[in-house]
């Protein structure tokens, strides 16, 4: 059953002040019972027959994905995440036969812009969590490529808690390391699918518009999107564009803590170019996101421009977001306003699109700036993910989730989707409501 929520008012003191409504939030008050056969292994033959979970103030129903622009107005902006999962887990084994797997998280030297990293040439070195790590004391680990001819050797330089500083070179030299991970790598499939990842997965766990280079995890929404559905949502009037947000494995990382405040939430990259902010500005419809990776970083690009508009000034590097900034942010001006500042730093720095990081933590309470329509997978109990829906839709996430229990949907990455409407209750009304 899902449960309750209960919100716990009284919280310790922090430096930050987060509002006490927030910080304090009850994370076992967002989490369901999720039987192990309800997660999806295997994706669809066809992405768009996957069911369409649809939660309207009117009720919720299922369709099928294929129907999504019956349910989308016309004028609608829809924005999706054109990131490329790369082939991020190395698979090593010693002379003594011990199999030893590197999963590459950030980059670290020479650059840590994850999509120029990726195109470097020998040597480099990658933040990594590693499989086995115990029967790795020292010493080099060597994966040869007998087809391709390829020789990655992997060498452990540092360890901090559960990750590790892995540099790694290879022969040919001049190969990039993008490509050393396309030919030595294998799919990095989430946790919670327990299969060994296939070749059939190099297809399947990447989305059909997928272009940069850079993510760990797929952006999941998108993987039921096809030229035909793009088709009918043109039909319908609906313009769609594209950003990249690198998706990392932080997005796997279970909330642990018993309130959210205890929550340290992990840094994502992304790139928004200028076209798609003045489109933001421009359109008159309402703004559909394409999964919680497109959310976040469309919710963020709202926060840079209110922070440019107060005299921030991102320098050389990306701009930032942090965790918590949004909701220790007194002012808040129109989206318009916050977008065409953007613009004009752009336009005064003579670049193209904003890169970007955010750290930003999207829990009830927030109060979202850009985005009306989301368009979302599944999400796993007590995860940032479902507490990200639970904000945006309100209390009938619980409803929909139950719904969807009941009526054999497929949960997580490879599983059906749902589309949920902003809530139009602020968060005082739902604390009414729910005490």
């Amino acid at each position: 059953m899902i449960a309750n929520k209960r919100i716990i008012l009284h919280v310790e003191k922090t430096e930050q002040k987060i509002p006490h409504h927030i910080y304090g939030l009850q994370i076992d008050d967002y989490t369901y019972e999720l039987p192990a056969g309800r997660i999806a292994s295997y994706p669809l033959d066809k992405r768009d027959q996957s069911k369409l979970l649809v939660s309207t103030g009117e009720g919720i129903f299922q369709s099928r994905f294929r129907e999504l622009a019956d349910f989308l107005e016309p004028g609608s902006l829809m924005v999706l995440n054109n990131t490329r999962v790369v082939q991020a887990r190395l698979e090593f084994f010693k002379e003594t036969g011990a199999r030893i797997e590197i999963f590459c998280l950030e980059p670290l030297t020479p650059v840590t812009d994850v999509h120029l990293a990726l195109g470097h040439s020998s040597p480099v070195s990658w933040q990594c969590l590693v499989g086995n790590a115990k029967k790795w004391k020292a010493g080099q680990l060597l994966l040869e490529n007998p087809t391709t001819g390829l020789k990655l050797t992997a060498e452990m330089l540092s360890r901090k808690d559960e990750e590790f500083e892995i540099a790694f070179s290879w022969e040919p030299a001049s190969l990039s390391f993008g490509e050393v991970l396309e030919q030595a790598g294998k799919t990095p499939l989430p946790p919670y699918i327990t299969r060994e990842a296939s070749v059939g997965d190099k297809k399947t766990y990447q989305t059909v518009f997928a272009r940069d280079d850079g993510s760990v995890a797929a952006p999941t929404a998108g993987l039921h999107f096809t030229p035909a559905v793009f088709e009918s949502l043109g039909k319908k009037g609906i313009d769609h564009r594209f950003l990249t947000l690198h998706v990392g494995a932080g997005t796997f990382k279970p909330v642990s803590a018993d309130t959210i405040g205890g929550h340290q939430m992990h840094s994502e990259q992304f790139l928004v170019e200028r076209s798609l902010v003045g489109a933001l500005i421009n359109h008159q419809g309402k703004v559909v996101s394409v999964g919680t990776t497109s959310m976040r970083t469309l919710e963020s690009l709202y926060w840079l421009g209110v922070k440019l508009l107060n005299g921030y000034q991102p320098g050389n590097g990306p701009a930032r977001i942090g965790q918590w900034e949004p909701y220790l942010t007194g002012q808040k001006p129109e989206p318009k306003e916050a977008l065409t500042a953007i613009i004009d730093w752009l336009d005064k720095n003579g670049v193209a699109a904003l890169k970007g990081e955010t750290a930003l933590i999207v829990v009830p309470g927030y109060e979202f700036r850009l985005v009306d329509v989301l368009v979302t997978n599944f999400h796993q109990p007590r995860s940032t993910l479902l507490l990200l829906v639970a904000a945006f839709a309100g209390p009938v996430w619980k409803d929909a989730y139950e719904f969807a229990l009941n009526n054999d949907f497929r949960f997580l990455s490879y599983g059906d989707s749902c589309l949920f409407f902003r809530n139009e209750m602020g968060f005082e009304k739902i604390l009414q409501n729910t005490t």
